[in-house]
């Protein structure tokens, strides 16, 4: 089927076409020069996106998934400790992964709908004397809640601590929509995706390496073939990679990249979140609660939304796909059935989040919930002017 609608998914998200364009282009031979022309600015539009100076980027065929893995294969061994928080479906897939790959994972279980407790991190990194946690996890903007973690606050514990553990972070859905500092954060590995604030199809994990991460791979023993950054390394130095590329969606990132930097990466936060901020005064005009516990945890890229109890947000979703041909995100794990999502980043507008909420208001009035068609589409039009007002009075 044809679908001229906008998704309000939190990814993979809208595309603007000329990123389309630049993803739909003719068979080009990887090793020739020409391929260079792409790679390079690729990678180095990445690390201007990251705020790093000194990160290695390397970029495979895969999806965020494929990019966790690269981070725990090239610095850990079998056995190894680490540290991670779960508080929504995307921290306990990584440490899953973790526990697969034979590591000891030290687990946080925290509240759904609360962030990365930096004071239970704090205390078991204060305990562990002898250093033998090897990584700490953390997951920027879970994705299943709606929630954004402080990161900062997590490299302050790291140091506090006096604690030489690597820091792995989770920017899945927040990279290239939300602010994220790597060098700043002393951020080891940063992990994202293509699909979601780059704005392209699923198809390529991003990864970005600090110089003490790549000082592990010495010493990491866990098996790796496919996502070995050693390889990827050795054949980007010869414009290349180490097996068949996906040229388009790396056409595609070069392009991405030119255009988040072209708009400036301050503005597209400030975007992320004027966005956000609407659509949260929309909800509140419904009378429906946020999952994320505080605003400190709110999400500029997603939001979970809690329906009444008894009612099954699921239905929604399904509801506004069949009768109105729009994509909400369904709740996932703990907070399953109890949510809707409705993702709110990448290419999206004000008038295009308007009409996503719009539509969430007919759904919910369809299937009998007490919403008063319109109250949130008014509460939404009036944050919306009154921010694009105070902004334009800025400028002037």
């Amino acid at each position: 089927m044809y679908m001229q609608n906008p998704v309000f998914i939190p990814g993979p998200t809208n595309m603007p076409e000329i990123l389309r364009k630049a993803s739909d282009m003719p068979t080009l031979d990887h090793r020739s020069p020409l391929f260079g022309e792409i790679l390079r600015p690729a990678l180095a539009g990445v690390k201007k996106v990251l705020k790093s100076e000194s990160a290695s980027i390397f970029v495979f065929p895969s999806t965020g998934t494929g990019g966790w893995e690269t981070a725990i294969t090239n610095t850990l061994s079998p056995g190894d400790r680490v540290l991670a928080a779960r508080y929504g479906m995307f921290s306990h897939r990584w440490i899953d992964m973790c526990q697969r790959h034979g590591l000891k994972v030290d687990v946080i279980d925290a509240k759904w709908g609360e962030g990365a407790p930096a004071d239970r991190y704090e205390e078991i990194l204060v305990a562990d004397k002898a250093h033998e946690i090897k990584a700490v996890l953390v997951t920027h903007n879970e994705t299943a809640t709606g929630v954004k973690s402080d990161i900062a606050a997590i490299r302050r514990t790291l140091d506090a601590a006096g604690h030489p553990a690597l820091l792995f972070v989770d920017g899945v859905s927040s990279i290239a929509s939300m602010d994220f500092r790597m060098d700043e954060w002393g951020v080891d590995i940063a992990v994202t995706g293509s699909q979601k604030g780059f704005m392209l199809p699923a198809g390529l994990a991003i990864t970005a390496f600090s110089p003490r991460a790549i000082e592990a791979l010495e010493t990491a023993k866990l098996p790796r073939t496919f996502f070995d950054i050693r390889d990827m390394a050795k054949s980007y130095a010869n414009n290349a990679y180490p097996y068949t590329p996906a040229v388009g969606l790396l056409n595609g990132l070069k392009m991405s990249t030119e255009l988040l930097l072209a708009e400036g990466l301050d503005q597209v936060f400030l975007r992320h979140h004027r966005i956000a901020s609407g659509i949260r005064a929309a909800v509140h005009a419904w009378g429906l609660e946020i999952c994320a516990t505080h605003e400190r945890y709110y999400s500029d890229t997603v939001t979970a939304i809690r329906t009444p109890e008894g009612f099954d947000a699921t239905s929604i979703v399904a509801h506004a796909a069949k009768k109105y041909d729009v994509a909400f995100g369904v709740g996932l794990g703990d907070v399953a059935g109890k949510v809707f999502r409705i993702g709110h980043l990448g290419s999206l507008t004000d008038v295009m989040a308007l009409s996503g909420v719009a539509t969430a208001e007919m759904a919910m009035a369809d299937l009998g919930l007490s919403i008063k068609l319109g109250s949130g589409v008014a509460a939404a039009q009036e944050y919306y002017r009154n921010d694009i007002a105070s902004e334009v009075k800025a400028a002037a």
